[in-house]
């Protein structure tokens, strides 16, 4: 008796469609959409799924073949590398135990626990053998198999952390995938063989406590990257270079910005007097800006009753953030680790009429959040620090128009600080998720609603992140384009019908009735700490003007020339300009190459023609000589670059250059 084949009808990109024998792969179907295609792709998504292209089709279905041109298509290739990278250290290293190996944005790691340690200077002997599995491109091949069977057989190959995984996972049957002698725990999907690997690139060695634990064993984590082609990966690298000569933790250190102690504690940078400088006029700059906008500045501890946090549902929710409590006297006393409940209390210190809202309350908020020692960084990433916070307490019917004027205050902000591309994200709430957000629908839908009207209002666009949200509220969250290239969030409003809630909040209405006012949250230039880095990074160290910690040094040739120098920087401290005076008994050229190392705006260099003309010969950070001027105007122009907080260096007043030169001072 004849026996039929059982066909199945695949749906294609572009509205196209196959019928092909139920059990083809998707690498044959790419064969048959051609030669070049089937060079190309690497995975498969069948019903919005991601598979290996030798994966069966077993049924009907949307079918779309990936190449490397598509991030997903990246992300399997640099997966497949990490695979690669335990096969390599595995034959150089004999006796290692295998961690886990994800992929991670521009890249990927795999931890490892070895049998000895090795440093960066290993890398290049781990690449070589890298790729000589690329040279012997083996399969790779996906396998199903009983969960127990591979448990005893992981465990017989001494790979305990591939134990603990797998008894951790529910089903009876796992999915493996072997390459060559190699063989690892993984859901996939991976390129068809290690010969599809491209370019990639081992990029550093780094500690890492098995799933994160510091009481758990510390692994050896090595870093990677992969790209489609090597012009791709040698212009990452470039990027990662240029980042890398920005990395505010070593200009922190160049600079003299700041430090951070072993003694005093991880994640609690100390401030030197420079970068305390640049914290300060953010500062100042923030707050003058906020009390023009109507805020009320307020100051209150960063210790409170851990029961405030529990009315607020920060101890339900962001517990595992929070510092454990500690006994005072009879009272049960947490670090805070937001100001939102303290500027709730001093709501509450008295009745409030509609006439008086919005009522707005601002504060540099010291917070204290506990982060595990592996993610601290410098001043990005700290376990203390200090928030540009404040909280809008206002009416149903004034939300639009104050968050609104919350919006327009971070692009006046950003405008200020030079930002160029910035998005915004309403990150929304899982309705899913009943147990990381508060479980009511109709406060959120009507929070929601109303930031879609006022972003629509104002004209901008912006993205949906479900689940991004805070557990009480919507949020709109504005990221800014690093200097790495990154979008980092540095500026949150957050609309809040729920804290007002818990704590009772009232106001005496129009009729004449209580009524509950609704809470705006924002953050405009983020935490102290993070905007410092985040400016580091921007500008490189070269501040412009109105945030350098040293605006202009003068420049003495002679002994006889420094009096004249201190005067006139006593006279600059007097307006409010920060300028310093090198009395160093060096050579001029060392005194400019050094000034030139520490980012100061202008250098001032004075000679005998200078105290007898009272004036100054100017030399621009990274241009060189700006000309010859009065002293006095030379201030002036200060001043007014300062007070305008323009982002260039342009010294309108300068004149003459070259003139400099007499005094003694190179011809740049």
């Amino acid at each position: 008796m004849e026996q039929h084949e059982e066909r199945i009808e695949l749906s294609l990109p572009g509205g196209d469609s196959m019928e092909v024998v139920a059990g083809t792969t998707a690498a044959e179907v790419a064969r048959r959409i051609g030669p070049r295609l089937a060079r190309e792709a690497v995975v498969a998504r069948y019903d919005g799924r991601l598979v290996d292209l030798a994966q069966p089709l077993l049924e009907g279905g949307k079918l779309e073949l990936i190449t490397l041109d598509a991030p997903e298509g990246l992300d399997v290739l640099r997966h497949t590398t990490a695979h690669v990278l335990a096969q390599a250290v595995l034959r150089l290293y004999p006796g290692t135990k295998l961690a886990i190996g994800p992929t991670i944005e521009d890249g990927f790691y795999y931890d490892f626990d070895l049998p000895r340690p090795i440093g960066p200077e290993d890398l290049p002997a781990i690449e070589a053998e890298m790729a000589r599995i690329v040279q012997e491109d083996l399969p790779i091949i996906r396998e199903e198999g009983g969960r127990q069977e591979w448990i005893e057989r992981f465990r017989a190959a001494g790979q305990p952390y591939k134990v603990e995984i797998l008894e951790e996972i529910p089903e009876a049957t796992v999915s493996l995938y072997r390459q060559g002698e190699f063989v690892d725990l993984c859901r996939g999907p991976h390129l068809p063989s290690t010969g599809r690997l491209r370019a990639f690139k081992l990029l550093s060695i780094a500690g890492a406590y098995w799933r994160g634990d510091e009481k758990r064993p510390m692994l050896t984590r090595i870093y990677g990257t992969a790209f489609k082609s090597k012009e791709e990966l040698e212009e990452h690298l470039a990027r990662l270079e240029q980042a890398r000569k920005r990395d505010h933790r070593r200009l922190g250190r160049e600079l003299e910005l700041f430090a951070v102690s072993e003694e005093v504690g991880q994640g609690l940078p100390l401030w030197l007097p420079k970068g305390a400088t640049i914290r300060r006029v953010l500062e100042r700059y923030i707050v003058d800006l906020e009390l023009q906008e109507g805020y009320e500045h307020v100051y209150t501890p960063p210790l409170a009753r851990t029961e405030l946090y529990k009315t607020s549902g920060h101890w339900e929710h962001y517990r595992e953030n929070m510092y454990p409590p500690m006994k005072v006297d009879d009272e049960e006393l947490v670090l805070r680790p937001m100001n939102c409940p303290h500027h709730i209390m001093i709501y509450k210190q008295k009745p409030h009429s509609y006439r008086e809202l919005p009522i707005r309350i601002a504060e540099l908020g010291l917070m204290h959040r506990y982060e595990r020692s592996g993610v601290l960084t410098g001043l990005s990433r700290v376990r203390g620090m200090t928030l540009n916070d404040a909280h809008i307490f206002c009416t149903p019917e004034q939300i639009k128009e104050e968050f609104l004027r919350v919006v327009r205050l971070i692009q006046r902000v950003y405008q200020d600080l030079g930002f160029q591309e910035y998005v915004y994200t309403l990150s929304r709430r899982d309705p899913e998720n009943r147990e990381k957000f508060v479980d009511l629908p109709e406060m959120w839908e009507k929070a929601e609603r109303l930031i879609r009207e006022a972003l629509d209002e104002i004209g901008v666009s912006y993205r949906e992140d479900i689940g991004g949200a805070a557990f009480y509220g919507p949020k709109l969250d504005v990221d800014v384009k690093s200097a790495a290239g990154k979008f980092e969030t540095i500026s949150t409003v957050q609309v809040d019908f729920y804290l007002p809630e818990r704590f009772g909040l009232e106001y005496v209405g129009v009729d004449n009735r209580l009524h509950r006012p609704v809470m705006i949250h924002r953050g405009v230039i983020s935490t102290m700490e993070r905007m410092t880095a985040f400016l580091i990074e921007l500008y490189a160290g070269a501040f412009p003007v109105w945030l350098a910690p040293v605006q202009g040094v003068f420049l003495p040739i002679a002994e006889r020339h420094v009096e004249y120098a201190r005067a006139w920087t006593e006279e600059g401290r007097r307006r409010g300009l920060r300028l310093e005076v090198d009395m160093r008994d060096e050579k001029l050229n060392r005194k400019i190459r050094e000034a030139e190392l520490q980012k100061v705006p202008f250098m001032l260099v004075v000679g005998d023609r200078e105290v007898e003309e009272e004036s100054v010969a100017v030399r621009r950070r990274g241009q060189g000589d700006a000309g010859h001027l009065p002293v006095r105007d030379f201030l002036d122009e200060l001043e007014k670059l300062a007070r305008e907080r323009r982002l260039d260096l342009h010294l309108a007043a300068a004149s003459s250059p070259g003139v400099a030169a007499s005094s003694g001072v190179p011809a740049s």
